[in-house]
């Protein structure tokens, strides 16, 4: 049996079924997207592989079955109806056109496209409409930070109406790939053991090299994700808020973010500061969020019931707790928010996208 998808399928039964590329397959995006293309219901036929060269040749499982991993090349791309991209920006930015000129739809997980005018920004429990509306060709993942928290608040503003966010997020090392991974867990092994004073200083001395940070991740938090820009924001901030914007089709929604890194491993946290154009009640925004698809309710902080990575990590869903209405606002509510930043915040949206795309691809075909 195939979790979610029944009796295996033969490939005489897969015939007529869209062919999927799913390029960056040995990467940590990649990796966690084949475990979901075995989990979920089985709506492809042919499921090509495709990494660079020196990945090439290499056999990964998916559904069940060994796959040989392809070298990105032009001809890969032929009879594809759908390609998944879990790559860095610059591999994206030049292999989606050539996927998309062989024909096939892509979804794409980089930041390259992601604010093109051209190409939607999907969240299916969100906007899933915007997906059949694709100049062209490519339908964009938001980033992992805006994908953890909009879910929730995407449910809120669908009743009340969002005027205003100010966010602060608590982002895992994981979403900086491998060296973010292994910068914390060699800064952790270099401070084991060491008997940190009370000095400026003491804690850099002890990890020595930071790694892709500029400032030691164990034992400590870093308030600067992203790259610089103008003003003092940072890249990731204004995306978070940019993207936020495109995915609710809220041009001027006012969003305030801070970002910051944290000695977590996987899944992004966030405190969320929502205002509505009306009135909020915490009961209502329980039976909001208890109701709306890939949300989590777990807010009992008496009986230390909330979210936090450490429950989230390696599920589906937003997790969202510790609801509150401001204290000063009534139409404001006070959210955290936490979403493994691998499944949801890259892999599952791309599959549900990928899904989205199929449907709409079977309904076409004569």
């Amino acid at each position: 049996m195939i979790p979610g998808g029944g009796l295996p399928r033969t490939g005489a039964d897969r015939a007529d079924r869209p062919t999927l590329a799913v390029v960056g397959a040995t990467g940590a995006v990649g990796t966690v997207l084949l475990g979901l293309l075995s989990e979920r219901a089985d709506v492809w036929g042919e499921i090509r592989l495709v990494a660079s060269p020196r990945s090439a040749g290499r056999k990964l499982t998916v559904r069940g079955e060994e796959v040989e991993v392809l070298a990105a090349a032009e001809e890969v791309f032929d009879g594809v109806d759908v390609a998944m991209f879990g790559v860095p920006d610059e591999v994206s930015a030049r292999w989606a056109p050539v996927a998309v000129s062989k024909g096939a739809v892509v979804v794409d997980d980089s930041a390259v496209f992601r604010m093109d005018p051209d190409v939607p920004l999907v969240v299916p429990e969100v906007n899933a409409h915007a997906a059949r509306i694709r100049p062209r060709g490519i339908v964009a993942n938001p980033d992992c930070a805006t994908l953890s928290m909009i879910v929730a608040v995407g449910a809120l503003h669908a009743e009340w109406g969002l005027d205003e966010l100010v966010v602060s997020s608590y982002q895992a090392v994981s979403a900086s790939g491998k060296r973010g991974v292994d910068a914390l867990r060699e800064q952790l092994v270099a401070v084991a053991g060491t008997e940190l004073g009370t000095q400026p200083g003491d804690l850099r001395r002890a990890v020595g090299d930071t790694g892709p940070y500029p400032a030691p991740i164990a034992l400590n938090v870093v308030p600067f994700v992203g790259s610089p820009t103008d003003d003092g924001w940072t890249s990731e901030e204004l995306r978070l808020r940019d993207e936020s914007r495109k995915i609710l089709g809220m041009p001027r929604l006012r969003v305030a973010a801070t970002c910051v890194r944290v000695p977590v491993i996987t899944t992004h946290s966030l405190a969320v500061h929502a205002r509505f154009e009306n009135e909020v009640s915490v009961e209502k925004a329980y039976e909001i969020l208890a109701n709306a698809p890939g949300v989590v309710v777990c807010d009992d902080p008496a009986a230390g019931e909330f979210p936090t990575p450490a429950d989230a990590v390696g599920t589906d869903p937003t997790w969202v707790g510790r609801i509150r209405r401001s204290l000063d606002d009534p139409r404001a509510l006070e959210l955290f928010v936490c979403g493994d930043n691998l499944r949801k915040g890259a892999a599952l949206n791309a599959a549900q996208i990928g899904e989205l795309v199929a449907a709409e691809l079977g309904a076409n075909r004569p």
